[in-house]
């Protein structure tokens, strides 16, 4: 007598298993899980024109600190850097102690590499300006007092100062590595941070060293949230009479060279 299983019967349970089992998963006879929504972030920033006075009060703004930061930019006298989409900021607070960032426009977040970031010290996020968004990698290292002043004094170059992660950015994914010759500092600004009503919104006013001062309200959000957080930031601006800037570009090559004058 043959052995064999009856290849009938067998491919029969098969079938009849695969049945029970898609009725009672369904979901894995299905087209596959729905894809994540993108949660990217985004910063969302439009430039204010209004007197600055005027912007504090209509908004019923309240400062997030109790002293503006300083802060100082970095570039040449043709702000080559930003022209190549670098920019170099360095934030010092009142002891001494200061954050140095490099930012990166141009950045396509979605294939960003995170190996290139320590944990904690960078991020790729989207800038929207206007009908612009970008991606954009930052990278931040602390400096102690010592440092900063020694870069602050010209004692140290700004290349000097840089971390190991940073150069390695610009080496690497940016393709400008050494630095080139002429970069200084140029500041310092003030800037002070403040809130709107609820905290929804922050709004950065910065005065300039020859008295020209700027604003810029933003929100953080996802980035398939940014378009409607922009309408809803125009309305109310609008309800407030907070006049937006026509040129709703960064501030940032404003600033530059204003700072150079």
């Amino acid at each position: 007598m043959s052995m064999l299983p009856n290849p009938t019967v067998n491919w029969t349970r098969v079938l009849v298993m695969l049945i029970a089992f898609a009725a009672a998963e369904p979901s894995a006879f299905a087209a596959g899980p729905a894809p994540k929504a993108d949660r990217s972030q985004a910063e969302v920033q439009i430039g204010l024109c209004s007197p600055i006075d005027h912007i504090v009060q209509a908004l019923n703004l309240r400062p997030r600190a109790a002293a503006p930061i300083e802060v100082w930019q970095f570039d040449d006298p043709g702000i080559n850097l930003l022209a190549r989409g670098l920019r170099f900021r360095l934030r010092a607070a009142a002891d001494g102690h200061a954050e140095l960032t490099l930012k990166v426009a141009n950045q396509d977040c979605a294939r960003f590499d995170p190996k290139l970031v320590p944990s904690g010290k960078g991020k790729c996020e989207y800038d929207v300006y206007g009908t612009t968004t970008a991606g954009t990698v930052s990278l931040s290292s602390k400096l102690d007092a010592r440092s900063t002043g020694e870069l602050l004094e010209g004692r140290v170059a700004l290349a000097n100062a840089l971390s190991p992660s940073q150069i390695r950015y610009l080496r690497e994914i940016v393709g400008v590595w050494p630095l080139p010759d002429g970069i200084r500092k140029l500041g310092p600004m003030q800037v002070r941070t403040y809130r709107t009503a609820g905290g929804l919104n922050d709004v950065d006013i910065s005065h300039l060293p020859n008295g020209e001062r700027y604003a810029e309200i933003s929100a953080k959000v996802a980035l398939p949230d940014a378009s409607s957080t922009m309408e809803m930031m125009k309305a109310e601006l609008q309800r407030a009479s907070v006049e937006m800037c026509v040129d709703q570009s960064s501030q940032a090559a404003n600033k530059l060279r204003s700072l150079l004058r």
